[in-house]
């Protein structure tokens, strides 16, 4: 287990010879103020703010808490707490990133790196685990994505002890002073791999009494290409709880393979909260609400099909071709992009 601490630069080193603050700079004035304020979801400012974190969690502490500052966390501090453990096929990252002010926490996983290959082991380890969770006061167990799973279990505690700490009102890095407020607003969010650790840690959250001080700060786990983490039985179970049911909102990007993974081939997987997908119509684009969840991928000559369909975006003649899923909608860029407010012109305020 190793532990990384992080204190987000102030604007004047953000902002050499410019304003530190301007109309576009930092892209929310009162981001703190705006994340504890938003009762409803999805929100559009949390879905962009946390789009944000979850595609630069890809990086360090250092870059995440400079992002995060840039959008309105000014003076944030960051806590990285990752586990490796190849032979397990475990390669763990949370970042957990609070205010200034203390008031909010937003943790957020890193996903499958490209060049990771234990990452790549750890989304086709499949072969579920039985896990028991606790539904109607009562435990069960459920067939959970094995790989998923040991994930986040490898930095749980520490990250549960974090938490702890924004409840106390405590700074939850060592080198910053307490925070002059107590935790107020959780939100929990990921990219792909990191997408399937959100959604598990926030049903995690849900049913198991100890964290119930935490989960009355849950807000909402906002979740961008995530695959699908247990049975259709745990996923049904999800979708009785109202906070699973109605704030894990998971966004797919056009025809984003991996929302449909695991496939078929590997067991019966499904999907629960609320789906957003975008959706292009007439050269126009925007996202809307799913009634029914993605369903899995049926043939693996889909998944190779959705593979070719990355280089054939590059080339003009083949850019536009239709394709039923894809690999290169998979990017964390492009749900960066679509979730950009109209009024916003980057996550960088510039």
């Amino acid at each position: 287990m190793e532990t990384f601490e992080a204190v987000a630069p102030s604007y004047e080193r953000l902002r050499p010879m410019k304003p530190k603050r301007t109309g576009t700079f930092p892209v929310y004035p009162d981001l703190p103020g705006a994340l504890v304020a938003a009762s409803v979801h999805p929100d559009p400012t949390v879905a962009h703010v946390l789009a944000t974190c979850a595609g630069y969690s890809y990086s360090d502490a250092n870059t995440v808490a400079m992002m995060m500052a840039r959008l309105g966390l000014e003076d944030n501090r960051c806590l990285t707490v990752s586990e490796s453990v190849d032979a397990m096929f475990i390669c763990s990252t949370a970042y957990l990133i609070q205010s200034a002010c203390g008031r909010v926490v937003i943790l957020s996983y890193r996903g499958t790196e490209p060049a990771n290959f234990i990452n790549w082991l750890t989304d086709a380890d499949v072969n579920p685990e039985k896990v028991a969770f606790t539904f109607d006061e009562k435990a069960k167990p459920f067939d959970v994505h094995g790989g998923f799973y040991r994930n986040v279990r490898a930095t749980r505690y520490e990250v549960i002890a974090a938490l702890q700490k924004a409840l106390a009102g405590e700074s939850i890095v060592a080198r910053a002073s307490a925070p002059p407020h107590r935790l107020e607003a959780l939100y929990v969010t990921g990219h792909s791999l990191g997408a399937a650790m959100a959604a598990m840690m926030g049903l995690m959250l849900s049913v198991e009494g100890a964290y119930r001080p935490i989960l009355e700060k849950l807000r909402g786990v906002y979740t961008y290409g995530q695959p699908m983490i247990g049975s259709p039985a745990l996923a049904e179970a999800c979708n009785r709880v109202r906070f699973l049911r109605e704030d894990v909102i998971r966004y797919i990007y056009r025809t984003d393979v991996v929302a449909a993974l695991p496939p078929t081939a590997s067991g019966d997987f499904g999907h629960f909260g609320r789906e957003r997908q975008f959706v292009e119509k007439d050269g126009a684009g925007g996202w809307v609400d799913n009634a029914a969840p993605m369903k899995q991928v049926s043939h693996l000559a889909e998944l190779l099909m959705a593979t070719l369909a990355f280089p054939a975006r590059q080339l003009r003649w083949s850019r536009n071709l239709p394709w039923q899923h894809s690999l290169d909608d998979h990017g964390p860029q492009h749900y960066i992009a679509a979730l950009t407010p109209p009024h916003v012109r980057s996550e960088f305020g510039d």
